[in-house]
């Protein structure tokens, strides 16, 4: 019998989303501000045209900041997409449970110092704070990955069918 679950998280604004924002808030009003003070452009009926693709790309960025990440488990295997804006997806990682090195909270004592400089990550959580984020070391595509993520209890159980001994729950 085939096992078939999807969990779906909303990343948490950072302060470099804020920043961008606010940045992008600022110079699109500024490109507008600009575009409509050039003589030449308003003769030539473009300024208008031009404030408005200011006014969409300004837009676009911002909506660009709102991230979800969909976890999907199909008898042990893991895929983990990327959705941003509702606009576009993108898968950011994809293995068996079989080649996980460790399951395990990121919250214990095995998130240490060796754990940590782990340089390849894929961070596919709300929050690393977050009390719900586990944390996967395996060799994705040659190289030591660490893979954060907020996985359901039905899912740890599903990888404890796999991979018994590889999987902790405090």
């Amino acid at each position: 019998m085939d096992t078939f679950m999807e969990k779906l998280v909303t990343r948490k604004k950072t302060m470099t989303d804020y920043l961008i924002i606010t940045a992008t808030v600022i110079g699109s009003l500024l490109l507008i501000f600009v575009v409509l003070s050039i003589p030449i452009l308003m003769r030539m009926g473009l300024s208008l045209l031009l404030a408005a693709g200011a006014a969409y790309l300004g837009y676009w960025v911002i909506t660009s900041r709102n991230i979800e990440y969909e976890y999907i488990v199909t008898n042990g295997e893991l895929d983990i997409d990327i959705i941003i804006s509702k606009r576009k997806r993108k898968r950011i990682f994809s293995a068996s449970c079989k080649d996980f090195d460790i399951v395990s909270p990121v919250k214990s004592s095995r998130f240490d110092q060796s754990v940590q400089s782990i340089r390849n990550r894929i961070d596919a959580s709300s929050s690393i704070d977050s009390p719900d984020a586990y944390f996967i070391t395996l060799n994705y595509k040659g190289e030591k990955t660490l893979v954060i993520f907020e996985p359901t209890e039905k899912m740890l159980n599903n990888f404890r069918i796999f991979i018994p001994r590889k999987v902790f729950l405090n």
